[in-house]
């Protein structure tokens, strides 16, 4: 299966770089020069992964990530030369998937795609799967990659959507760290790590008011979603 990369960077230098080698990986490249030519992209074709800078014209990387949030839960990275905790903990807060800073190896980029596209469309490691998976009110649609809570559509990146997968397909089990970053990055854990909490803060406030009414802290332990 073919999968389309929006490249969206001001720089046609980076472009160029990033064309080259994912259509090298064999996936169709899109590119857009700035904020709203991105939307436009995204909004005219089917677009399965978008590479964000943050500084570009007409509109700025982040208010592109809020105003897709908004219609897609696609995986993005974004690409910023801007790379203070403070700036990478606001990206994953309005809904990134990822952050590498400039300057960047081609490679690593690359292969953060790779690990982002096999992590979200992946169908499974062959195992039969049930395609609806209901814990309290909430239900996971793992065919349309979608959550509801009720009757209401619950907008996640990719990465919070494999972790409320992760919780839902065992509910009281607790997990620690590592387990959650692996199996939601696809990674290898650090401990220094701070995504998860982000990550686990940004799914609290979008189940419930409430912290604690769904996805509980276990001290010293790890999470787990309460039945």
């Amino acid at each position: 299966m073919e999968y389309t990369i929006l490249v969206a960077d001001d720089e046609k230098e980076i472009r160029d770089l990033l064309r080259l080698y994912l259509e090298n990986e064999k996936y169709v490249v899109l590119e857009a020069a700035d904020g709203e030519e991105a939307l436009d992209q995204i909004r005219r074709n089917h677009v399965d992964m978008c590479l964000l800078d943050i500084m570009m014209p007409k509109l700025d990387g982040y208010h592109v990530l809020q105003e897709l949030r908004k219609e897609s839960n696609i995986p993005v990275m974004i690409l910023s030369a801007k790379t203070t905790d403070s700036e990478k903990i606001l990206g994953l807060n309005l809904g990134a998937d990822d952050y590498l800073g400039k300057p960047f190896n081609p490679l690593e980029a690359v292969a953060r795609v790779n690990s982002s596209i096999r992590r979200f469309y992946s169908l499974g490691n062959g195992t039969a799967t049930t395609a609806m998976v209901q814990v309290r009110d909430l239900t996971l649609n793992k065919d349309a990659c979608t959550l509801q809570k009720g009757d209401q559509v619950i907008a996640l990146t990719s990465v919070e959507y494999k972790i409320m997968e992760l919780f839902m397909e065992h509910p009281g089990k607790v997990y620690t760290k590592q387990q959650i970053y692996e199996y939601g990055w696809g990674e290898e854990y650090f401990i220094a790590d701070n995504n998860i909490m982000v990550c686990i803060s940004k799914l609290r406030s979008k189940l419930d008011e409430d912290p604690n009414t769904y996805i509980k802290t276990i001290r010293g332990l790890g999470y787990r979603l309460e039945k």
